[in-house]
């Protein structure tokens, strides 16, 4: 693909729309309780619009897209984040950002997907939602809604968009999408990026931290991708996992790689039957990424010999990745590469800053 000429002496130009378009997919911001059942259900999207009169005072404009029906987000899969995709390209010259409600208990994967399928992002995609429906005396759902609306549609003195990629934004911290996890299921900070640093922290200001914002670039084009292979799983590893279960798993036909979750730093138990199984699954072209169970840190399969081993079994580093970054990073790259050698390569890359190198 060639793109047009650029140099730092001639800066792009950004043009303004002053618009955002807000995509609600459904999630518990827009519920109400069931009369009778007193659960949590979908209610039709102006229900969700009729409790936000503070609408009139954004000086953005804002347009709305609703899926229809509304997706409870445990159902949200590959699927609808190409529809996602497809509905931010389509509209892509029209608005300065989008923001996308969505339940929060998937969040992070499509948070993670997006940034993934949406290359090169020149502009914010901000996810939000809420712990309590947006109906409810004490919900959480308008700060986040209004605050990322504010937040998709900040600019620079020059025009340039002050967080052009793919975002959380919940109780008042703005965290990188694919460096997200849902921490809480009931707490207000619901969301929290353990390995990289909050992007701003929304007070009764925006405190901005530029240097850990990344930096698209502007002279070449948003490229979206909309295809993503699924033959992946995800395999905690525990004290006396048993080996006729694993042989199972890695030998479907269909698996291509395993986000393998393993203890610390990246050590696995020693037994000659999981180094057996890992070696011969990788030499038949399954992708095995390590993941550490811990909420923070890095792996480092060269600083134990039980990681050491596993590196020489085959297994792929996942750095300080989320699970949700490495299991969506793959899925992209499935659709991308036939060649498990360039899945593998690409895994020890960053494409839209999920992991630190």
């Amino acid at each position: 693909m060639s793109y047009p000429a650029f140099s730092p002496s001639s800066p792009p130009s950004f043009s303004r729309t002053n618009k955002v378009l807000l995509i609600y997919t459904g999630g518990t911001i827009g519920m109400g309780s069931n009369p009778v059942t007193h659960a949590l259900e979908p209610l039709d999207f102006s229900h969700l619009v009729e409790n936000l009169p503070e609408f009139r005072y954004i000086s953005t404009d804002i347009d709305t897209y609703h899926f229809n029906p509304p997706v409870d987000s445990s159902d949200m899969a590959p699927p609808l984040w190409a529809q996602l995709v497809r509905i931010i390209s389509e509209n892509y010259d029209n608005y300065d950002g989008f923001v996308i409600l969505h339940g929060t208990d998937t969040m992070a994967y499509t948070a993670s997907a997006l940034s993934f399928m949406l290359e090169n992002l020149t502009k914010p995609v901000i996810l939000t939602g809420s712990q309590l429906p947006i109906g409810q005396l004490r919900t959480d759902g308008k700060e986040n809604l209004l605050t990322a609306i504010e937040l998709a549609s900040d600019q620079h003195d020059d025009g340039r968009p002050r967080v052009p990629e793919v975002c959380i934004y919940f109780g008042g911290r703005l965290l990188r999408g694919n460096r997200s996890t849902k921490q809480s299921s009931d707490g207000f900070d619901a969301f929290n990026s353990f390995n990289h640093p909050v992007l701003c922290h929304a007070g009764v200001n925006f405190t901005y931290h530029e240097h850990h914002i990344l930096t698209p670039d502007y002279s070449h084009p948003m490229i979206p991708h909309t295809s993503m292979d699924s033959n992946v799983i995800v395999l905690s590893l525990f004290p006396g996992i048993q080996e006729c279960f694993l042989r199972h798993v890695f030998h479907a036909p269909e698996l291509r790689s395993v986000v393998m979750r393993t203890f610390g730093s990246g050590n696995a138990p020693r037994q000659p039957w999981l180094l057996r199984l890992l070696f011969e699954a990788s030499q038949r072209g399954v992708t095995i990424v390590n993941i550490s169970q811990c909420m923070s840190g890095c792996v480092e399969m060269d600083r134990y010999d039980t990681g050491l081993q596993l590196k020489e079994a085959g297994v792929v580093s996942g750095h300080d990745s989320t699970v949700e970054g490495a299991v969506t990073k793959l899925m992209y790259l499935q659709a991308l590469h036939h060649e498990a050698s360039l899945v593998r390569r690409d895994m020890n890359r960053s494409l839209a800053g999920e992991i630190t190198l």
